[in-house]
């Protein structure tokens, strides 16, 4: 008989799914790394939305994100894998503040796919790439036995080019910062829970997902000025998990006006049939953005004038009582928090 103690922790599907957990599994799978960082820039540690690499003697920074795409179904309301992959990465680079030149993509197949459904997704990707100006320079491709894998998953790098002099941060929002949402919350993963098998739920619900680069684009001026403190496409754990994030690292505390927050009808009669948070849902062609008081009312007029931030809104502010909290203020007139979730309640929506 053995005396090797066996661990009882297991990885679960909330270990990837946003939060608490895959905080958690992070941790566990990067506290051991030697070199986190490259010429002093952002890396491992502070879990942006990506990393930077400073170029010495020029005054540009490369930036560098990765994502993996693991959605089921692979083809849902508004969207397919393939628009989710490049949109995905190209969002998190944008939210940088970064350019995006180049994306990178391995796809990984299970044996038996069929090369239909393999040809719909590749060119969504190609089309959703030529839509940013975002060239695919290199990939690879690998082909696992049946049973091994459900049916695709794609994962990708993106690449992008911003000024040193740009500090778009997740630890960098001052007190007095307006918190600017581009459009309603929860379209994404509730479209995908909508969608599934065996729930039987009839909506015309789509998916919000698209690229964020015409808002990016529409305030690009105000983002070179330093402007704009912080951007974040709340995706995982939905805008519940990206406030946190941000009132933790800058050690402040966000004041949500419920009032403000534009939620579609039906992702709320959805989320209350199933028990779910629309707060915690994910989103895949919204960004928050903590922007500099004085221009709020400018910067908000400018993202509503874009095709996909026409219903943006100023949902808050950030205060310096109450630090590393997110603070709601109810329709019915009281305050309560909102926590960041362990992990989003729907599995397998990015």
């Amino acid at each position: 008989m053995s005396n090797k103690k066996e661990s009882s922790e297991i990885i679960r599907l909330a270990h990837g799914a946003g939060g608490v957990l895959q905080e958690n599994l992070i941790d566990f799978i990067t506290k051991n790394i030697a070199f986190k960082n490259v010429n002093d820039g952002i890396g491992i540690d502070e879990l942006d939305d990506g990393a930077t690499i400073p170029l010495e003697n020029y005054d540009k920074e490369i930036v560098v994100t990765a994502d993996g795409h693991t959605i089921f179904p692979l083809f849902f309301p508004g969207g397919d894998l393939g628009t989710l992959s490049v949109c995905g990465t190209v969002n998190d680079l944008l939210m940088m503040g970064a350019e995006p030149i180049a994306l990178t993509s391995m796809i990984i197949i299970e044996e038996g796919f069929e090369f239909e459904k393999l040809g719909k997704i590749v060119d969504s990707m190609n089309r959703k790439a030529k839509e940013a100006n975002i060239a695919i320079i290199a990939g690879d491709t690998k082909v696992m036995p049946r049973g091994t894998l459900n049916e695709l998953i794609i994962a990708t790098t993106g690449i992008g080019l911003k000024d040193k002099k740009i500090k778009i941060l997740d630890n960098n929002i001052q007190v007095g910062d307006k918190i600017i949402l581009t459009g309603s919350i929860g379209d994404h993963g509730t479209a995908l829970m909508a969608s599934r098998e065996g729930l039987n739920i009839s909506t015309e619900l789509k998916s919000d997902i698209s690229l964020l680069l015409e808002i990016y684009n529409a305030i690009k001026l105000e983002i070179d000025n330093n402007l704009i403190h912080a951007m974040k496409d709340p995706t995982r754990g939905g805008i519940a998990t990206a406030l946190n994030d941000w009132a933790h690292k800058s050690d402040i505390s966000i004041w949500i006006d419920e009032k403000q927050v534009p939620i579609k009808k039906e992702v709320t009669a959805i989320c209350d049939m199933l028990g779910l948070d629309p707060y915690n849902i994910a989103s895949e062609g919204r960004a928050l953005l903590a922007v500099d008081p004085e221009h709020s009312e400018d910067i908000l007029k400018k993202i509503k004038a874009t095709k996909i931030g026409k219903d943006a809104e100023i949902i808050g502010e950030v205060k310096i009582e109450k630090p590393k909290r997110v603070l709601l203020k109810t329709i019915v007139g009281g305050t309560r928090f909102v926590d960041m979730p362990l992990g989003e309640p729907i599995p397998r929506i990015c």
